[in-house]
């Protein structure tokens, strides 16, 4: 007859098992999620495996006494969107919707102080998204600045662009520094109206957990309601750093001149000149037609020649904007060649 282990010895010995099986089997599957999180989180970037780099933040904010801009762009333009609105008041905005927010009308009194105050709220701003990260945890202010700006809207601008959707167009926006701000002429003259010209860069996250810099270059209207100014339209686009060393020449402003204003419309007559004062750059040149032209390019951060306004001298000697369709010249000069 086989010898069996007396009950009682049976149940503490399975007893003293149970808790080192259930060890094992916990360390298996452990090791095994863990070389199974590896395998799929490895990420390849030119031809390379790309490690995350592990910084002690929480140290680093609290021994540092630098000025810590620097870290949060290559360029280096001082910002112009530095305003600080005091603690007080984004206390008294916290986990309040727009409609209950009241923005002091200093903030808004005239159009550049709008544009400026603005991006100010915005600058710390962020609106991360699943799957895209640019590291390091919680970003500045997260979505508290969101409903402030968007008080600086004009009331015609909000109901075609609900609180929402205004914070979706936010979205993987981590960081705004404002570089470049102008006033430029409309188009179509309007009481109370104003156009502005921007530049911004921006910090934005990736699948690969990289913070990325990212710049833009665009218009905002504004209009004066009672005595404030709002912005009543915004339009962007974005910059390519490969377009202008590879194709063209109408990223530089004197060959795009010539080519356009000449080659297409034969408006120069003799040479033409060029000043530049920062990032401004002037094109002057006379006209077959009698006129003295000067066509205004903003130089962006990717180093193009943008043209932004064409001025016509007039008899009386003041320079006045011209709005010329220069591509209608091409088009009418391809009808006649054919």
């Amino acid at each position: 007859m086989r010898n069996r282990i007396p009950y009682p010895i049976s149940r503490i010995v399975q007893r003293k098992m149970l808790p080192l099986l259930i060890f094992l089997l916990c360390g298996g599957l452990s090791l095994f999620l863990a070389i199974t999180k590896q395998q799929e989180e490895t990420v390849m970037v030119m031809g390379g495996v790309l490690e995350s780099q592990c910084i002690a933040v929480d140290e680093f904010l609290e021994g540092s006494t630098m000025d810590l801009e620097k870290y949060f762009r290559p360029s280096k333009l001082p910002i112009l969107n530095n305003n600080v609105l005091s603690q007080s008041f984004l206390e008294n905005t916290y986990d309040k919707k727009p409609e209950e927010i009241f923005l002091p009308p200093s903030l808004s009194d005239t159009a550049e102080n709008t544009i400026l105050n603005y991006f100010s709220i915005l600058r710390d701003a962020a609106n991360p998204v699943p799957g895209k990260s640019a590291g390091c945890g919680t970003i500045g202010e997260a979505q508290m600045p969101y409903p402030i700006s968007y008080g600086l809207l004009s009331n015609a601008y909000q109901k075609n662009l609900p609180y929402d959707a205004y914070l979706k167009t936010y979205e993987n926006i981590l960081h705004i520094s404002l570089l470049k701000l102008h006033q430029i002429p409309l188009k179509s003259s309007r009481e109370n109206a104003l156009q502005y010209f921007v530049e911004l860069e921006t910090i934005e996250g990736t699948e690969k957990e990289t913070g990325v810099f990212a710049y833009y270059y665009g218009f905002i209207d504004l209009e004066k309601e009672a005595d404030q100014y709002k912005i009543t339209d915004l339009h962007y686009f974005d910059e390519n750093f490969l377009c202008a060393p590879y194709h063209g020449w109408q990223w530089e402003a004197e060959a795009n001149v010539n080519i356009r204003y000449g080659d297409w419309c034969n408006l120069i007559k003799g040479e033409i000149q060029k000043t530049q004062t920062d990032d401004i750059i002037r094109v002057f040149f006379d006209g077959t037609d009698g006129f003295n032209y000067c066509i205004v390019f903003f130089q962006l951060t990717n180093g193009t020649d943008l043209e932004v306004a064409q001025y016509r001298k007039t008899l009386g000697g003041t320079w006045e904007p011209a709005f010329m369709n220069v591509e209608d010249c091409l088009e009418n000069k391809q009808k006649l060649s054919r």
